[in-house]
């Protein structure tokens, strides 16, 4: 992973796909517009773009890692294969009753998310697992064998089998993919206990649909990928970036495409993580904005937040549980539709609303020039002056102000009166206010003061938005790292070879079988090292082993440390001593009289990067004098909602030690960085734009 090889990380974003190629000690980047249409060809075109920058050819690139969000489009969009689901007799239901459960207590008019598979796809077998693993009742092939006469006769793409305790005993779901690929040639099969073998059918379903649901999409593109990136003369290893911060080889990535899910927002906090070490920070918070979403996650002790589920496609203002939940590992943050092209618009109740629909690339914002006639958070920036219109994307696109204005007067203004620049400033602030409480909800649903950490952030459009943000939220001090534009990219390449395996087996610690979980951790370490080495990873390994438990009775669990791989004698006692601390941290108390137990575990195998560089300090930079700036731009000023002289200086002109005085504005080829009054900036030694406030403002 390291060395003087040249590698090219690339994010396929809603609205840009970003390219930071890294060659030694030196880091190219560049920007395209993503095409919906041809993805790959985004890809072509912004590697060429960097790699002319660099001054290398295409054949001299020895790795290209990639993250997408194709396969959540796919999912939000519902333009996936035609897909069919066989489940267990009984259960063909589930995916559409879900847990029963209302995300909006109050709405009598609640409208439950509509399944992934309508019922008509869903068809029933008869067998039956117990929840030990023991067969009840072996498969029926004869109605297996009818319902894959149906398969043929309507002419699915994919195939999902989601059969009752699978996870405990994957046997059935084994002999139902095997008589479907005897039958069918040609039809892909997803199986729930290859992709998520975790308890809990409704999660485990719904996992096992978006699986097959992606898969043939997925598998066209990474082999029309692969193959245009061979004739364009890049005859080397691609590699996938996955949910949970590690690199996949394509055949994996192919197999479980569910996986990539969360890829592109997962290298973000990869390189937010990567500078909190440089950093020696403990607490950080990551900001990521870019043209469609907003991402922010927590950073403890150098290390994102994890968790075994998340919820793609939330339909209802973006709350928790009216999306659909996919069961795999993943880095945890909140998502929300607050990027640069999100759409603004004025609902019944004479409010703004930011997103979630965006105008992507195609068409773009109105300022783009492109044909997009609708308002967005970009056509509110560059009419706030937070923009240069002149010098957008590196001066590689013009923006039209004028169109800008027009879109907002006929969206926003005509119904709630003013001026297009009174429009401008309440979008504006909308969006960070939507941030700002996205970024409270993660911070009190984790148990964490935001006012103690430090926000890292990146995207195109974060830099823009962080300060403001940070005065939202208490957050006195900010880190713009260098290519923070495509700070996704960057984190691409910071990340390791990993994999992660998920089993499910409820063990009772009074009657603890210590020789089945040493079993089943075995032969997740098989499967883990397996995955790991087919992506090429090096051969040492960081094993990272948790055992979920609850209390008994409990309906969820919380993850344990474990630190041995192979379970001794006496684990049954550490293990509920580590719970019994793990449970009294998060809620204060222990419960007395009541057994605990383990209910899944979770093996993660990564490759060893190499040892970090020494911790920067925010001290150990030289003091140079006030740097010279470029020229002054009237921006307003969000605190006072009056415009004020912002004093502009080009990034690449800052060297480590200036120090400057808010207001003013950093910029680069990729986005502009905002410093406002009661600000100062000092760059540091490695280039990171270090913003701290200074004395009390009155916001």
């Amino acid at each position: 992973m390291g060395g003087s090889s040249i590698r090219v990380g690339v994010d396929i974003g809603g609205t840009f796909t970003d390219v930071a190629l890294e060659k030694g000690e030196e880091m190219f980047s560049s920007k395209v517009l993503t095409n919906y249409t041809q993805p790959e060809q985004a890809i072509i075109d912004g590697i060429t773009k960097a790699a002319e920058t660099a001054n290398i050819s295409l054949s001299q690139i020895d790795t290209v890692i990639h993250g997408t969000t194709l396969a959540t489009n796919s999912l939000i969009e519902r333009r996936g294969a035609h897909t069919a689901f066989i489940t267990t007799e009984g259960f063909r239901d589930v995916i559409e009753m879900r847990t029963e459960s209302r995300f909006e207590q109050y709405d009598l008019n609640i409208v439950l998310p509509a399944p992934l598979i309508p019922r008509h796809d869903r068809y029933v077998i008869g067998g039956r697992i117990a929840a030990s693993g023991e067969e009840m009742i072996p498969v029926d092939h004869d109605k297996l064998q009818e319902v894959i006469e149906k398969i043929r006769q309507v002419g699915y793409e994919s195939v999902a089998v989601g059969l009752m305790h699978s996870y405990r005993n994957p046997m059935h779901e084994q002999q139902v993919k095997k008589a479907i690929e005897e039958s069918l040639s040609g039809v892909s099969v997803s199986i729930s206990s290859d992709v998520s073998p975790q308890i809990r059918e409704y999660e485990r379903f719904n996992t096992v649909c978006a699986n097959a649901y992606v898969k043939p999409l997925m598998s066209s593109y990474l082999e029309r990928l692969e193959e245009r990136l061979k004739t364009s003369g890049m005859t080397c290893p691609v590699y996938l970036m996955h949910s949970g911060g590690g690199l996949i080889s394509l055949r994996t990535a192919a197999k479980f495409p569910v996986r990539l899910l969360e890829s592109g927002p997962a290298g973000g906090t990869i390189y937010a993580s990567y500078i909190a070490e440089k950093h020696d920070l403990k607490r950080v918070v990551s900001f990521d904005m870019g043209g469609t979403t907003a991402k922010v996650c927590l950073i403890n002790d150098m290390k994102p937040k994890t968790s075994r589920t998340f919820e793609v496609a939330r339909s209802y203002r973006f709350k928790k549980g009216s999306g659909m939940p996919i069961s795999i590992p993943v880095i945890e943050m909140v998502e929300i539709g607050a990027g640069g092209g999100s759409i603004a618009s004025v609902d019944d109740l004479k409010q703004i609303r930011i997103g979630p629909e965006s105008a992507g690339s195609e068409p773009g914002p109105a300022c783009y020039g492109l044909g997009g006639e609708h308002p967005t958070v970009t056509d509110a920036d560059l009419l706030l002056g937070k923009l240069d219109p002149q010098g957008f994307a590196g001066g590689s696109m013009r923006l039209d102000t004028e169109a800008a204005r027009i879109a907002l007067d006929r969206k926003i203004s005509s119904q709630l009166g003013g001026v297009a620049e009174d429009a401008a400033y309440a979008i504006s602030e909308v969006v960070n206010e939507n941030m700002a409480n996205a970024a409270r909800m993660h911070a009190v649903e984790s148990g964490c003061e935001l006012e103690t950490y430090t926000m890292v952030a990146f995207g195109g459009a974060a830099p823009v938005h962080a300060a403001r943000l940070c005065q939202k939220l208490g957050v006195d001090s900010l880190l713009i790292p260098p290519g923070a534009g495509v700070g996704s990219a960057i984190g691409f390449l910071k990340a390791p070879f990993s994999y992660e395996s998920l089993r499910s087996s409820v063990m009772r610690l009074e009657s603890f079988d210590r020789e089945k979980a040493n079993l089943l951790i075995e032969d997740m370490r098989q499967e883990v090292e397996s995955f790991v080495g087919d992506a090429g990873g090096d051969q040492e390994y960081i094993y990272e082993l948790k055992a979920y438990m609850r209390y008994a009775g409990q309906g969820w669990e919380i993850p344990i440390e474990v630190s041995e791989l192979s379970l001794s004698d006496g684990c049954e006692a550490r293990l509920k001593q580590d719970f019994i601390a793990a449970y009294t941290q998060l809620f204060s108390h222990a419960v007395d009289g009541l057994d605990a137990e383990v209910v899944s575990w979770s093996l993660n195998v990564s490759s060893r990067l190499p040892t970090a560089t020494q911790p920067y300090s925010n001290d150990a930079v030289d003091t140079f004098q006030d740097p010279i700036p470029h020229m002054t731009r009237q921006i307003v000023d969000a605190s006072r909602n009056r415009p004020l002289s912002y004093l502009v200086y080009e990034r690449e002109d800052l060297p480590p030690g200036a120090r400057c005085e808010g207001p003013l504005v950093v910029v680069e080829t990729e986005t502009s960085t905002i410093v406002p009054p009661g600000y100062k900036m000092q760059v540091q030694m490695d280039g990171c734009l270090f913003i701290e406030k200074n004395k009390v403002e009155n916001i």
